[in-house]
């Protein structure tokens, strides 16, 4: 080797070994920087002409796991998801209480019942009046703020909805400018190793808000696509659009139609301007985003179904009435049924023996006010067994029987032979039909019922009577309304007086309060969440509201224990990537060591050649 060789290698060996030192500088300074990835100078060697071989830094690596990596993205997107959920099941149970609990529901409710015990010994005491209906007031006090609880956990989902969509946005238009940036430069020097530290960055915080799978391009580009397949990032950004509604109430629902839809929906516009709805197409299934989803569409909407569920049980419990029946003289047989005072919402129910398959039938018959509301769903009632017929009322009963008579094109008879009357019989002949039963039951609005049966709560003063509408069943956010009936508050002794004459002592009416509030067994629709389509619970107010009480706090146990198994998950991958990734100062120390031996090395052969070239000239 010359010394001009030797001279140009010992400077490749210098310029080489100044550069690892800036970058084990570098590693130990951003030891404790978030997202930064330990980085190591690769070199490779080079022929130099008539100066021989060379060395130079080929790139600078990032050292770095991307199996690893790529599964920490999708767990910690799962992550996020179960924290969510957990916090807010959380705040949910907090909502309800645990069972036996001063502040639960049930607890007032008990007060309750214990008031109306001491009512049904002591009808005529004044005292007994006030107490029962001041713990009904608190209870149904509880009850509105339960609603309203829930509601403002709905609220702040959809405001967690609309900030989630910004920092998406932000991150993903982060990345679309480093990708850009990137473009441009296909070699992995320094420089490009820190834009990349900083694209992990904003990719890491897209795939907390939701869940994502990142596809590596040439010249150190990615395309990033939702778990769905829908591409969120390339060269270019889409847009995550969310129009927030504001307040939310109980009766706020999503829905794919647009003039239905009372709260946010999430669109994407993608770089070439299409556009789509994320959430009718599925399109994001973990994440933050998803979870904020899933609690504001379903699980806090299936929780105010629960308090309504208890709201309306107790409200029909009371003012429900069975219409008068009285059989037919047949051929044909059938009964008349008294319609008088009947309500939207209210239900006249017939059982007849279909004879050609011998199976007995029932039939639902639901008064609706609200043409645009029909047909309704066999869901519309909690009976599993029944048909469900939704009528409108307005034509007058003569229409209405005309109506049934068309459903059953003639198996069943309708008709109006009188007054508020509607008859059904059966075909005459015995051919097709037999009337087993018919029947119905009406809401009460006033006091003087002859029986026990009064309007003890009302919908913000109106009659509760479960009316169906275009906008949802009256249920829907009845806890929210629920209250005790103003003329009841103003006349404490309408708990007693049931009619004209009624002793003050007569303790008809409040053992019957009592029993419809303890012992009598309701069946609750299955859209809460509590019992199944085919076979619904029923059971008292008390049990049900265990039931409930239990199924929160069985939810809110289960949503723990997966964000704890979630994080067990995360916790191990991020140390796993981190054995790697991360910067070990006392490996970067020892190679510091060796940088500091080699440059050693390098200088002492260019001293030596300098001398040999000094020693040269000098002969």
């Amino acid at each position: 080797m010359s010394l001009s060789q030797a001279l140009a290698t010992s400077v490749a060996g210098l310029r080489i070994t100044q550069s690892s030192l800036a970058l084990v500088a570098s590693n130990v300074a951003n030891a404790e920087t978030p997202g930064y990835v330990r980085k190591t100078a690769v070199q490779s060697t080079t022929a130099a002409g008539a100066n021989g071989v060379s060395v130079r830094i080929a790139s600078i690596n990032r050292e770095l796991d991307q199996y690893v990596q790529r599964q920490l993205r999708a767990e910690v997107s799962g992550g996020a998801y179960a924290s969510m959920r957990a916090d807010y099941y959380s705040r949910i149970q907090s909502i309800f209480g645990e069972p036996g609990a001063n502040s639960t529901l049930e607890t007032s409710f008990n007060n309750f019942t214990t008031s109306l015990q001491a009512l049904t010994t002591s009808p005529d005491s004044t005292t007994a009046r006030t107490t029962a209906l001041n713990m009904a007031q608190v209870m149904v006090q509880q009850l509105n703020s339960m609603s309203n609880s829930i509601q403002s956990l709905r609220s702040d989902a959809e405001l967690g909805l609309s900030d989630s969509v910004e920092r998406a946005n932000n991150a993903m238009r982060q990345i679309a400018a480093i990708n850009r940036q990137l473009s441009g430069n296909g070699a992995k020097d320094a420089a490009s190793a820190t834009l990349m530290d900083q694209r992990d960055a904003y990719i890491d915080e897209l795939s907390h808000l939701m869940d994502i799978r990142v596809l590596e391009a040439d010249n150190n580009q990615i395309n990033i696509f939702t778990g769905s397949g829908i591409q969120l990032v390339g060269v270019d950004a889409a847009n995550l659009g969310f129009d927030a509604q504001g307040t939310v109430t109980a009766e706020s629902r999503w829905d794919e139609d647009p003039a239905k839809r009372t709260v946010g929906t999430l669109t994407l516009t993608s770089a070439t301007g299409g556009a789509m709805d994320l959430i009718a197409s599925k399109a994001i299934r973990s994440g933050e985003i998803a979870a904020y989803m899933e609690l504001r569409d379903d699980i806090l909407v299936e929780a105010q179904a629960q308090l309504d569920q208890i709201a309306s049980a107790m409200a029909s419990a009371l003012s429900g009435l069975a219409m008068p029946t009285a059989p037919v003289a047949g051929p044909p047989a059938g009964f008349d049924v008294d319609t008088n005072g009947m309500l939207a919402g209210n239900v006249i129910s017939v059982t007849y023996t279909d004879v050609m398959s011998g199976q007995q039938r029932k039939v639902s018959v639901v008064r609706v006010d609200d043409p645009n509301a029909l047909p309704l769903s066999n869901d519309a009632t909690a009976d599993p067994n029944d048909e469900v017929i939704g009528i409108d009322f307005s034509g007058g009963l003569a229409a209405v029987a005309t109506a049934l008579t068309t459903h059953f094109n003639g198996q069943i008879v309708f008709s109006n032979p009188a007054g508020t009357t509607l008859r059904v019989v059966d075909d005459g002949a015995g051919n097709t039909s037999n009337i087993d039963a018919a029947g119905g039951t009406r809401t009460l609005t006033t006091f003087d019922s002859g029986s026990g049966a009064l309007p003890f709560f009302t919908d913000a003063g109106l009659a509760y009577s479960g009316a169906i509408t275009s906008l949802g069943p009256q249920s829907l956010g009845f806890s929210g309304r629920i209250s005790i009936n103003p003329a009841l508050l103003s006349d404490p002794s309408r708990l007693v007086v049931y009619q004209t004459g009624t002793p003050s002592g007569d303790a008809t009416r409040p053992n019957f309060i009592y029993d419809k509030m303890v012992t009598a067994s309701l069946t609750y629709s299955p859209d809460a969440g509590i019992g199944a389509r085919n076979n619904p619970f029923s059971g008292s107010l008390t049990s049900y509201m265990r039931q409930v009480i239990g199924f929160q706090g069985a939810a809110a146990e289960n949503a723990g224990n997966l964000a704890e198994g979630q994080q067990v998950v995360v916790n191990a991958l991020q140390e796993r990537f981190a054995e790697g990734a991360a910067v070990n100062i006392d490996v970067e120390m020892a190679h510091l060591l060796n940088l500091q031996t080699a440059y050693g090395a390098n200088a002492r052969v260019m001293s030596t050649v300098k001398d040999m070239l000094d020693t040269l000239m000098r002969m």
